[in-house]
Order: C-alpha cells, then structure tokens, then sequence
C-alpha cells in the first residue's frame, strides 16, 4: 500500500492522465522565456503574463502551448486548440486544456509527437523547472 507522500505513477493516455498539469517551478520572466521554447518555435507573449508557442500544427489538428498563471499564483502549461487560417494566422484559441488532456488528445492522432511533448515535460522535470500535478 502507498503512503500518502510516495509519487504514484500515472500513465499517460489513461483517464488519470487526463486530470495532469504541468505546474512551473518559477513564474515566465524575459530571462527564463527561452529555455521553455519547443521543437525550435519561441514562446510569444500574446496578453499580460499569457505566453503562447506551437506545439503540434497538422492540417486537422492543431495544439499551442499556452504558459499562464492558471491555479493561483501558479504558472501552468496547458494546452489550447488553434484555428489557423490562410496557413499562417491564428484566429483563435480554445479555452486553456489540462496537460495530460492535451497530449491524451494528442497521443491519438499522432503517438510519436505525443511521446516528443511528454520528453519535452520529463525535460524539464529533471531540470528541476516544473513538476506534475494532479487536479483535484
């Protein structure tokens, strides 16, 4: 039987995962923005302390990173759909996805993608940046 301070592991695709988000371990500054740049894209400042980048981007499904203070004082990276138009210009995004949501999501239509995002996040766990966290 787990205690209650032991980490249980929760597997991405499950339901569990689904309730997943990806908390930072310090607020977005000018001079942390680029080390959570991904895949070669930059996080842009799109509203006051709202930070967006690509994350995935295919013809029938599109997902952004989107960086904000979502659960208190903490910074979270969630997730958002994007309406892209004229192939270039975002028109629209989602209300914000849980992480593990968003690459549950994700994991359907393209595993490998999934599992470059879900690096991306171990990435950053082991660089002591951020941690999961289940919603309750």
């Amino acid at each position: 039987m787990a205690k209650d301070d032991e980490i249980q592991e929760i597997t991405p695709g499950t339901p569990e995962f689904a309730k997943m988000v990806f908390k930072l371990n310090e607020a977005v500054t000018e001079e942390n923005l680029t080390v959570l740049n991904y895949n070669g894209n930059e996080l842009t400042q799109i509203d006051d302390g709202v930070y967006a980048q690509p994350a995935y981007v295919a013809d029938d499904f599109n997902l952004f990173f989107v960086i904000t203070q979502l659960i208190e004082q903490d910074w979270i990276i969630a997730f958002s759909k994007a309406k892209i138009e004229n192939e270039s210009e975002i028109t629209d995004l989602s209300e914000p996805i849980p992480t593990g949501q968003a690459l549950n999501m994700l994991g359907e239509v393209s595993p490998d993608d999934a599992n470059n995002l879900l690096q991306y996040f171990n990435t950053l766990t082991d660089a002591n940046r951020g941690e999961w966290r289940l919603l309750q």
